[in-house]
């Protein structure tokens, strides 16, 4: 799955509003970026570099198996698999907006 693949994705998955009240950038290294406006509604999904509130850095394939329910978020934090920089609170809610 490409990264435009799981940004349309994550469009459908999150629906109209977010929920989160926050800008979340998931930071993928050389693959890109993606990034949640849970600021604004309707809810804005994209592969824009921006600053956030949050940010998550893992890799693209982490990514999938975490969105996929394969790889638990804690799990992965404990394995160093994704690292959070930022607002450790809207962190804590990304499993019920991304579940």
């Amino acid at each position: 799955m490409t990264l435009a693949a799981v940004t349309s994705a994550m469009r459908e998955r999150i629906g109209d509003a977010s929920g989160l009240d926050a800008t979340v950038k998931f930071d993928f290294g050389g693959d890109g970026c993606l990034y949640l406006d849970g600021t604004i509604e309707p809810y804005a999904v994209s592969n824009e570099d921006a600053d956030a509130d949050c940010v998550v850095a893992m890799s693209l394939d982490d990514f999938k198996e975490m969105a996929a329910g394969e790889l638990d978020p804690t799990t992965a934090f404990m394995m160093g698999k994704l690292k959070v920089t930022g607002d450790m609170g809207v962190a804590m809610k990304l499993a019920a907006v991304l579940g």
